[in-house]
């Protein structure tokens, strides 16, 4: 029995003194590299370097300058100098950063040196009280009194253990041997996001673009990545719903019209596309950085005018629908040849277009969504201010019913396109007529691009006008 208990009490002073050896400190001076990924919706995958001394058995490593926003049930610790005999016993992340209202926090219930400068003689004086809580303010006990504020300087013993000046994961491992290894953490984090901004500018005749692709990343982690090999993952990755996403702050952005040479080359990864920088570069803490992500000059481009009805009028009787109903602008073209045929991230689409001086000027700008090679980016720039439309409907007759129909209607419509440039213009008219449709009489021939849709190219000469009427039976 007295060998059971003397060999039990060896194992606790072990353990004891394993947990109770100074704690070992590992800084960004010891990395040798760092890879970050950086998915969208603030999720980014970070791999971080660095050579650490190590001592034989248990003992406790900080490593310092982590994400603040890391998830540390992600964090994953490898020795690839010494693996075996290595392994994790625990770890805790410190978030509290030390600042003063937390240093005092963590004084609760402890003693503190309180500092008073007299006003006249400037001589100080020192009188220790007790911290009973910081709650809106703080509530000191002193010998013969309680008072509340802060009645001068405090002074501190010390800082405690769990409040860190820079965020930091601490982990108790235990090492086989004395070594300089190299150590490997790994973990997700929120913080860092991208997002792909593009800046293109048309020819003279609106049938040519030139393309510049930019990604845009904004590090609000908490830390710095020196010197990182960077790569982003392009597409929509499933996540549990974690309630650490939070907005990130805008930053607005000068754009450059020069054209940029490519600087990041694309493969497939799962159902993904991953874009990776053919350098490293250094992502400083709360700073947004542009990366050139693509150039394409040349590329042909198509501008349309298009105006989109509705279906509500084909169901009752509405007389005038709509007078100088303006008609949208978009430019198309595909994603393939020339610089093109990558994946386009999704973002913005900036255009602009020179003017008789030479200027760039802005005319509009859309959102793309994830684009693949050989698919066309349609973007709506606006709407024409020369081209516009009158519409109205003249006659609306309920027919009765008939067989498996319980309604039937003929509408007849005109619409008026008129052209106030000094050249024609081609006008898509698209109409999403309901229900079980046959189209009676027409000015112009249309097309049914789908079960619901009529669709009619209308050339409106220069300063002119064109007259669209047509009649259609609708059935419910």
């Amino acid at each position: 029995m007295l060998k059971r208990a003397t060999l039990a009490l060896g194992v606790a002073l072990t353990v004891g003194m394993a947990y109770a050896a100074p704690e070992r400190a590992t800084t960004l001076k010891d990395q040798q590299e760092v890879a970050v990924t950086i998915y969208n919706k603030n999720l980014a995958l970070v791999k971080d370097t660095r050579k650490v001394k190590l001592i034989s058995g248990e003992g406790r490593l900080a490593w310092r300058d982590v994400s603040a926003h890391i998830r540390p049930e992600t964090a994953l610790l490898r020795n690839l100098t010494h693996a075996k005999g290595f392994y994790l016993i625990e770890q805790n992340f410190d978030f509290d950063l030390l600042t003063p209202q937390k240093l005092l926090e963590k004084y609760i219930g402890q003693t503190v040196t309180v500092i008073r400068t007299h006003p006249t003689t400037g001589v100080d004086s020192r009188e220790e009280a007790t911290v009973l809580a910081t709650n809106g303010g703080a509530v000191l006990k002193f010998a013969d009194r309680i008072e509340t504020g802060i009645p001068g300087r405090l002074a501190f013993k010390s800082v405690p253990e769990n409040l860190r000046d820079r965020p930091t994961l601490v982990i108790s491992l235990n090492a086989a041997q004395n070594a300089d290894d190299t150590l490997e953490l790994s973990y997700l984090t929120g913080g860092l996001a991208w997002k792909a901004d593009y800046v293109a500018e048309l020819s003279k005749n609106d049938d040519k673009l030139d393309l510049n692709g930019w990604v845009t990343l904004t590090n609000t982690s908490g830390t710095a990545y020196q010197n990182a090999r960077l790569q982003l993952v392009v597409g929509d990755v499933n996540r549990v719903n974690d309630a650490m996403i939070g907005a990130l702050q805008e930053s607005r952005v000068q754009k450059s019209m020069a054209m940029a040479a490519p600087k990041m080359a694309e493969e497939s990864l799962f159902e993904y596309h991953l874009y990776t920088l053919d350098r490293l570069t250094t992502i400083a803490e709360n700073q947004t950085k542009q990366v050139a992500l693509l150039s394409a000059s040349s590329v042909p481009t198509t501008k349309e005018f298009l105006l989109r009805g509705a279906d509500y009028y084909y169901r009752s009787s509405y007389g005038d629908i709509g007078q100088k109903i303006k008609v949208g602008v978009f430019v198309e073209f595909d994603n393939k040849g020339g610089s093109l045929g990558i994946p386009l991230p999704k973002g913005v689409v900036r255009v602009y277009k020179k003017d008789n001086a030479g200027n760039a000027q802005f005319v509009g700008e859309d959102h793309i969504d994830h684009t693949p090679k050989n698919e066309k980016v349609r973007l709506k720039l606006g709407d024409a201010f020369d081209v516009t439309a009158d519409k109205k409907q003249t006659s609306f007759e309920k027919i009765g019913s008939t067989g498996r129909y319980n309604t039937i209607f003929d509408a007849a419509f005109e619409i008026v396109l008129k052209n106030a440039k000094d050249e024609p213009v081609t006008v898509k008219l698209m109409e999403p007529i309901p229900g079980d449709w046959q189209m009676l009489s027409a000015s112009a021939p249309h097309q049914k691009e789908a079960s619901n849709t009529a669709v009619w190219n209308v050339t409106v000469p220069a300063n002119g006008k064109t007259t669209l009427a047509y009649k259609v039976r609708v059935r419910y």
